[in-house]
């Protein structure tokens, strides 16, 4: 039988924590699971909360800290000191598992040595609300050669991973290393990318893996200055990748022209977007062409850029109205709709 060791970090999350640690040890049959909740020092009675759990189970272990180290020496402490079991997945306290998913994920790594971590389909539900009904009968796998795997997020400038429906090889993790400190805001993207270049990448067809939970301040869902923040700390991320793992990706050089490309469209897309939604009073616009031009110097031969010059001279008023009507708005729609069907079906 698989183990499988499971860091849970805390910090001010002790009344999700019954929950979380029931989906890992009370739905997961078939894999040897012990867990280790790390309480940072929260100011609340967290600390308290996760005693009272390992008090109960001989399977959890605790460690609460005298003072706040933060997420990313949080999260390090449990994956490279604690982890021992074969595997090791890093869920956030107020996330949950889908019955079965360690399981799952086991069983692919157990039988593809060549994989280096596994993943499904999380399903994000708001907090406060219901779980969503969650698939658990896989119709199969598929592992990705992990350059294939690196080359898609490189040329599409985005990552296809939450974050709780991931389960990686422990000596995989302890060869690559923990989370880089000096990316707090893109460590997980870094991290899956930096994996995929030493090992392939396995997917889990047809189950869902993991409830992730959307808090109600999430920037990255209401705030547009938060969005351009996420296209800068994606930009690091990458940078990242190839300064750390180039020797092992003969295209380096490739890849990189294709993310900064990639990202400078995204920037200059939101811009012109901001024209087509009447919202150019709140989205920052000029902040988004000048990340553009950081990327990529040439930006203004990007029809991304045509299109935002477009809407410059029909202006913020009449370009919502006139939206149905301009080619670049009705390809946006349709390519999204195509990223995400991809994405629901093949994970990337």
């Amino acid at each position: 039988m698989s183990t499988v060791s499971v860091v849970i970090p805390c910090y001010k999350y002790g009344h999700f924590l019954a929950d979380c640690v029931s989906s890992v040890l009370d739905e997961q049959d078939g894999v040897d699971v012990r867990v280790l909740i790390i309480d940072d020092a929260s100011p609340d009675d967290s600390a308290e909360a996760a005693q009272k759990l390992a008090a109960s189970d001989p399977r959890i272990d605790v460690l609460v800290h005298r003072t706040n180290k933060g997420h990313i020496a949080t999260y390090n402490e449990g994956l490279l000191e604690w982890a021992d079991g074969d595997y090791v997945a890093l869920l956030s306290a107020d996330d949950r598992l889908v019955p079965g998913a360690l399981v799952r994920a086991a069983a692919l790594l157990d039988a593809h040595p060549e994989a280096g971590f596994a993943y499904g389909r999380p399903l994000r539900f708001q907090h406060g609300g219901p779980l969503p009904k969650a698939r658990t009968h896989s119709t199969g796998s598929v592992v990705y050669p992990g350059h294939w795997w690196l080359e898609r997020r490189f040329g599409e400038g985005t990552g296809c991973i939450t974050s709780p429906e991931v389960v990686v090889r422990t000596s995989l993790q302890r060869k690559v290393g923990g989370y880089d400190p000096a990316l707090p805001h893109a460590g997980d993207i870094e991290m899956w990318m930096r994996l995929a270049a030493h090992a392939d990448v396995g997917y889990i067809r047809g189950a869902d893996q993991a409830f992730y939970r959307v808090h109600g301040n999430n920037m990255s869902t209401t705030d547009f200055g938060g969005q351009l923040d996420d296209l800068r700390q994606r930009l690091v991320a990458f940078d990242s990748v190839l300064a750390k793992c180039g020797d092992l990706l003969p295209q380096a050089d490739r890849l990189a022209e294709q993310v900064h490309t990639r990202l400078a469209r995204f920037a200059l897309r939101r811009a012109y977007r901001a024209y087509d939604r009447g919202r150019t009073g709140v989205v920052p616009v000029d902040d988004c062409v000048a990340f553009a031009e950081q990327c990529l110097p040439g930006y203004r031969r990007l029809p991304e850029y045509r299109a935002l010059r477009l809407r410059e001279r029909i202006g913020p008023r009449a370009m919502p109205y006139l939206q149905p009507l301009v080619w670049s708005a009705v390809f946006e729609r349709g390519r999204e709709m195509l990223w995400w069907e991809s994405w629901k079906r093949r994970g990337i």
